[in-house]
């Protein structure tokens, strides 16, 4: 009898490894040279790449605007704290709803295109959004952003938590995380994630099969929506402020290096990988020279060179070269023994 593959399952041993892996960082991260707000940093970015690789990785959607929606979830989170309630739910529940919005508007006008024309739409409409936060002065504060937004307790009725310390809003980022990566995980390895993979695959022939390509074009973009606006909703929480900047297209330009460099093309968990090594590899060799970004661009055009599945692929190939030697040097070792 044959156990339940593991894309079937609801949480997969990969899943518990990398959250009891993750809920260990504070325990160590300053033994190592790190700061804990890197840690907190990583899961707010995980759960926006791997919703920017649903549309990239999964459905070969091409999105170089992306930032767009984490930056009106942001926004949002801090306007709906301002003006509608002080409470963590419905402000996170805010920023979702406005970046499905925001996805929704966009995705209305770009999900019959393809290829560099959608990829060139999805640029122009993150420009727009980012000019509209720097001129909307009264509302988005302009230039200077949102500022004094608070991190607010973490409500559950009978019980509340203070999360304004980086290790308690750490773990509430991690719990969040964990929510995410199940929801997402189940998407893609859903019916409707495997028509997704149709389109990636061949848009022609999946709409020749029956079904309405633009619409799940349409609405993969507005889940990508809202889970990125829920990550820019946890980022504004965590630097308690929303700008500009996050919306701007260099911005967007790192969610796609990321996903890329990690291998978001190939494997659910790469954009998480490529999180990880970005921003470890800013804050080590940042450490050592403002440059930087020139080491971590050189090992990025290495791997779309000669790994362009990245690490995560790289990785894959690595244990399948490693399983077929061993299966190889069982089967001279069986032979040998039956002559």
């Amino acid at each position: 009898m044959t156990g339940t593959p593991s894309t079937a399952r609801l949480i997969t041993p990969t899943m518990l490894g990398a959250w009891l892996l993750l809920a260990t960082v504070p325990l160590w991260i300053n033994a190592v040279g790190l700061y804990p707000y890197i840690g907190v940093e990583i899961l707010v970015w995980s759960i926006y790449a791997l919703a920017f690789n649903l549309v990239l990785g999964t459905s070969g959607l091409p999105s170089f605007g992306h930032g767009a929606l984490f930056g009106v979830g942001a926004y949002a989170f801090g306007l709906t704290q301002f003006n509608v309630a002080a409470n963590l739910w419905i402000c996170l529940l805010g920023a979702a709803l406005a970046g499905a919005v925001a996805a929704l508007i966009i995705g209305f006008f770009i999900s019959h295109r393809r290829g560099i024309y959608f990829a060139l739409m999805t640029i122009a409409f993150g420009q727009i959004f980012w000019t509209i936060s720097v001129k909307s002065h009264s509302i988005t504060g302009g230039e200077d952003g949102l500022l004094n937004i608070l991190r607010l307790p973490v409500d559950l009725g009978v019980v509340s938590f203070d999360i304004t310390d980086n290790t308690s809003l750490y773990y509430f980022v991690l719990a969040m995380f964990a929510v995410a990566t199940v929801l997402l995980w189940r998407l893609v390895n859903s019916p409707y994630g495997r028509i997704l993979a149709a389109i990636r695959q061949s848009e022609t022939r999946t709409a020749h099969l029956g079904y309405n390509v633009w619409l799940y074009k349409l609405s993969v973009i507005v889940i990508s929506g809202a889970f990125s606006g829920f990550a820019g909703g946890l980022f504004a929480m965590a630097q308690r402020s929303a700008f500009p900047d996050v919306m701007n297209l260099a911005q967007s330009g790192l969610v796609v290096m990321m996903t890329l460099v990690g291998g978001g093309l190939v494997s659910f968990w790469g954009p998480v990988i490529g999180v990880i090594v970005f921003l470890i590899s800013r804050d080590v060799i940042g450490a050592w020279t403002s440059a930087w970004m020139l080491y971590f661009g050189a090992m990025f055009v290495l791997l779309v060179l000669f790994r362009p599945e990245g690490i995560a692929g790289a990785y894959k190939l690595a244990l399948e070269r490693w399983k077929v030697r061993g299966a190889s040097s069982s089967a001279l070792g069986s032979a040998s023994r039956s002559g």
